[in-house]
């Protein structure tokens, strides 16, 4: 294959017939990337004017140009005393350029320059023209709280940035984001994109000149140090802006202290007034708080806003966190593997600042001539030898020195201090001898925030009737936050970035945090969802760190190999040749983007992983929306999610109403795939709502990828010749399993008429030993129900048993105590006509039926008579018989002699009305991917 020197991955026709030959005036690394992409395209770069060398290191445009041979020319300015310098011109009309494009420069160009090619000049500027003309444009678009940011690439005249206007672009400014936010995710990719097209309208003679009207237009100047002081009586969000726009130069201040302290790292806060110490500061009529997670300060419209990072005057930034305790961190000794990592980083820095001698604890990053580029190409080059350090820019800022950089590196290498940050309004209870530390709002690009419009609602104690939190209830608006979060994470953030393996360390961390917690994970699902504690504890949450852990190994085992490997990534693909050429097909499988998962509330945490590991380890980001009775243990999985050190936007959790949260997640257009466990009638509506929108509404294109795991009613054959016992064991484990709220649960028992009545005998008496109780009494063997609804739905179902002729051989009554408690039923003489041998009760009813001695096909029949067929089971000796019956049932899972077993590794779903798709195992990843051919001509 490489006879072929790869040229089956270059593109063989260039998009666009016109090329022009172009001079690049101006710098940095978006200049270098503008240069790159036209020459790509076919432009020729004729020649390329940036400034001088600094401390020895040539700018990033000239390296790129250099390195091509590229004609590169490093004036310091182009004029003196206001006049063009004649030389500086000359050598400039010496390359004969057609265009000038300035992609981002600081030096003043004549317009003796501008006017020279036979096209003029276009410029590229950070804001939407004619708002925010001047240097400082995307600070002023935080400052003056923009909703909406963007970029113009417009034709250079002789006034500021009032040339006619070429092509503008624009995004949504977030709550808080920041001037780094803006730039790279928007202006810096996007910006690049522009230039390129901008040249080629150009080249095409397609290029509009738009007047620039006056109309809104503002030009603010550059913002300095001494002009950046906090003026305090401004509301919370005006506070913010003023912080964000300042961030990371020059950054906005107070006096704390006597000293000049700047803030860094500034966001709303909607939480109550967390606990700290005071702090104040010149000009507040309010002291600050020192908390645990930053500095929160006051507007005068008593609205708070927390601060993350501090900057003194001579330098040196602290997590806000740490202000009275700054010199107490104790300095780590390394391990032999910490100092050769302390030894290669050193060499980075070397690299990096060459005019520097020797690279000492003191040296200092920045006093050593180091920029914001060299923050990312320091923190890359990190990146490419020690991948599980997650690292960030604001990191160097506050560690600029090399000692405390090392400090800080390992520190995070070892995982401390990664929750920082992260903003907890904790509803706090003891229970279960412990305390328990709720989150209880929805969960949003990293953040726990209150629902837009304020709503809440209350979580209930199935136990007692209790209510146990007031949980925040999304918002259709909150739901095309989170959507936006979690697209623009997987588009454009760390996430998408991210290689396989270093997702699956991820995941992994996320399963040890899990089971690291799994005493209160267990404890807030059984008060929120009544499952016995002992239960909860090994199959509610143990099941779901398996799952995490089993998906996290399949990371890096999904991409796609690109030369000749028959894997399941992908997979090489013999086609007919278009003689005399030869083509190469072959597949990759991608992630599909955004997902939005829906869980029901019966194993809160546990369907919360079983949708959500495997959607993660394909690489997708997901809007998940637990069920409203059952929000805790997902916001709960939120906060771990984030201590693991989540991107924000992957992980987004939406408490509330299922007909609006989940109604608008499974028709919202940027939504790729939908996940659904829950009963048959909403997964038909789910159906609807994400296929058929697109026929019966205005709405664009809604088509999306959609899996659904819905209701049963499982059949569980016992013959005469089983191990009796065993069947009366396994058949109220099957039936009684989780209070009966069990999706797999046998929902009708067939049992041979020759042992049927001692098996309801066993079967009586052993309920009669079952203790009905507290859940989290570790001698309970049942307890309450979910919710009072569903308890009264169930006591209505047993009604209808007797109503219609079966036999109520025990149970069908709530217990009398407080909480939701139904006694273990048992139906007898059920009829196929019958209402409770068709529906499935989702409690603890077992339904039986008899049938008669040798009658295996008749049993099959009255088995398969029903429209779900999610699980089935058999308990017999004749293990042919066993086989031929497994055989035959219509289900998409079938057990033998046993009942209730699955495991991570093995395919779960069902058939018919009981849905498609599989969660668990290799097949559920196949779910959140998606298969792409490519064929190649060579």
């Amino acid at each position: 294959f490489t006879s072929y020197n790869m040229v089956c991955f270059n593109s063989f026709d260039q998009a666009y017939q016109n090329k022009l030959k172009l001079a690049l005036i101006g710098q940095s690394i978006f200049g270098q990337e503008v240069y790159n992409k036209l020459k790509n395209e076919g432009h020729k770069v004729v020649g390329v004017f940036t400034v001088p060398d600094k401390n020895g290191q040539a700018d990033p445009l000239a390296l790129a140009a250099e390195k091509d041979g590229t004609p590169v020319f490093k004036f310091p300015r182009w004029r003196a005393k206001g006049k063009p310098i004649q030389e500086v011109v000359a050598a400039y009309k010496s390359v004969g350029a057609e265009l000038n494009v300035l992609p981002f420069c600081t030096q003043f160009i004549p317009m003796d320059v501008i006017d020279c090619p036979k096209h003029g000049s276009i410029i590229y500027h950070p804001s939407i023209l004619p708002r925010h003309r001047g240097a400082s444009a995307i600070n002023w678009t935080l400052i003056h709280g923009d909703k909406k940011a963007g970029l113009t690439v417009f034709w250079a005249d002789d006034g500021l940035d009032t040339g006619p206007i070429l092509l503008q672009r624009e995004c949504d400014v977030g709550q808080n984001d920041t001037v780094d936010d803006l730039y790279n995710r928007f202006l810096f990719p996007e910006g690049v994109k522009a230039m390129v097209e901008a040249v080629q309208l150009i080249a095409d003679g397609k290029a509009p000149r738009i007047p620039q009207t006056e109309e809104g237009a503002t030009y603010e100047g550059i913002q300095k140090k001494e002009n950046a002081e906090i003026s305090w009586d401004q509301p919370a969000a005006a506070l913010h802006n003023w912080i964000r726009g300042h961030d990371k130069v020059p950054g906005a201040w107070t006096t704390i202290d006597d000293q000049v302290v700047t803030f860094y790292g500034s966001s709303l806060l909607e939480a109550s007034v967390p606990a700290g110490q005071e702090l104040s500061m010149k000009g507040a009529s309010r002291p600050g708080l020192v908390t645990k997670n930053g500095l929160v300060i006051f507007g005068n419209d008593e609205k708070m806003v927390l601060v993350r990072n501090l900057q003194f005057e001579d330098g040196k930034m602290i997590p806000a966190s740490k202000y009275f305790s700054a010199d107490e961190t104790t300095t780590l000794e390394l391990t032999q593997e910490e100092k050769k990592m302390a030894e290669d980083i050193k060499a980075i820095w070397k690299g990096i600042l060459s005019s520097v001698a020797v690279i000492e604890d003191t040296t200092d990053f920045f006093k050593s001539g180091a920029s914001s580029m060299h923050v990312v190409r320091m923190l890359e080059e990190i990146k490419q030898k020690y991948s599980e350090i997650q690292l960030r820019n604001e990191d160097v800022y506050m560690a600029s020195k090399f000692a405390d950089f090392i400090q800080m590196a390992v520190r995070k290498l070892r995982g401390e201090n990664e929750e920082e940050g992260l903003v907890i309004d904790y509803i706090s209870k003891h229970v279960n001898n412990m305390t328990v530390n709720m989150p209880h709002q929805c969960f949003i690009n990293g953040q726990f925030i209150s629902a837009d419009d304020g709503k809440t609602f209350d979580t209930i104690n199935p136990a007692d009737g209790s209510v146990i939190a007031s949980v925040s209830s999304a918002s259709l608006a909150d739901v095309d936050k989170a959507v936006a979060a979690a697209k623009e994470a997987f588009e454009n953030g760390e996430w998408g970035r991210m290689n396989a393996r270093e997702r699956g360390h991820l995941l992994y961390k996320l399963a040890d945090l899990m089971e690291e917690h799994q005493e209160e994970l267990a404890t807030i699902e059984s008060i929120d969802s009544g499952a016995v504690y002992t239960l909860a504890l090994k199959t509610h949450i143990g099941m779901s760190v398996q799952t995490f852990r089993y998906f996290a190994g399949w990371c890096d085992k999904i991409q796609a190999i690109l030369i000749c490997l028959i894997l399941f990534q992908g997979a090489t693909i013999p086609i007919n040749h278009a003689r005399p050429n030869h083509n190469l097909t072959f597949t990759k499988k991608e992630p599909v983007g955004v997902c939005a998962i829906i869980i029901p509330w019966n194993y809160p945490l546990m369907m919360l992983a079983w949708k959500s590991a495997a959607c993660l380890a394909a690489g997708n980001t997901l809007v998940l929306k637990p069920a409203q009775v059952t929000p805790l243990t997902a916001l709960k999985f939120a906060e771990l999610s984030a201590k693991a050190g989540f991107p924000k936007g992957v992980i987004n959790i939406l408490p509330g109403s299922g007909g609006l949260v989940g109604q608008h997640l499974s028709k919202h257009p940027d939504v790729r795939k939908v996940g659904f466990t829950g009963s048959t009638p909403t997964g038909k509506e789910i159906i609807k709502r994400s296929f058929f929108v697109l026929f019966f509404s205005s709405a664009a294109n809604n088509l999306k990828k959609v899996s659904l795991e819905l209701g049963g009613k499982s059949p569980l054959i016992i013959f005469n010749d089983c191990e009796l016992d065993k069947a009366v064991k396994m058949g109220m484990g099957a039936v009684y399993f989780n209070k009966g709220e069990n999706c797999i649960a046998a929902g009708r028992l067939f049992v041979e008429e020759s042992i049927h009545d001692e098996f309801v005998r066993k079967v009586v008496e052993e309920i009669k030993k079952m203790k009905i109780g507290d859940p989290l009494d570790r001698s309970t063997d049942h307890g309450p129900q979910n919710h009072k609804a569903h308890l009264e739905k169930l006591l209505q179902y047993c009604e209808t048993g007797v109503k219609e002729g079966a036999t109520l051989v025990y149970g069908g009554k709530q217990v009398c105590r407080p909480g939701f408690f139904m006694e273990p039923t048992v139906f007898t003489d059920v009829e196929d006509h019958m209402y409770i041998a068709q529906e499935e009760s989702f409690g603890p009813v077992m339904v039986i039926s008899k049938f008669k001695n040798g009658d295996v096909d008749g049993v099959l029949r009255r088995a398969n008579s029903t429209e779900y067929g999610l699980a089935s089971g058999v308990f017999t000796k004749d293990i042919s018989k066993a086989l031929y019956i497994s055989e035959k049932l219509d289900a998409g899972t079938v057990f033998i002699n046993t009942y209730n077993k699955t495991d991570v590794a093995a395919p779960f779903g069902g058939f018919k009305q009981s849905g498609f798709g599989k969660d668990l195992g290799e097949e559920a990843l196949h779910e959140y991917l998606r298969t792409k051919a490519i064929t190649v001509e060579y």
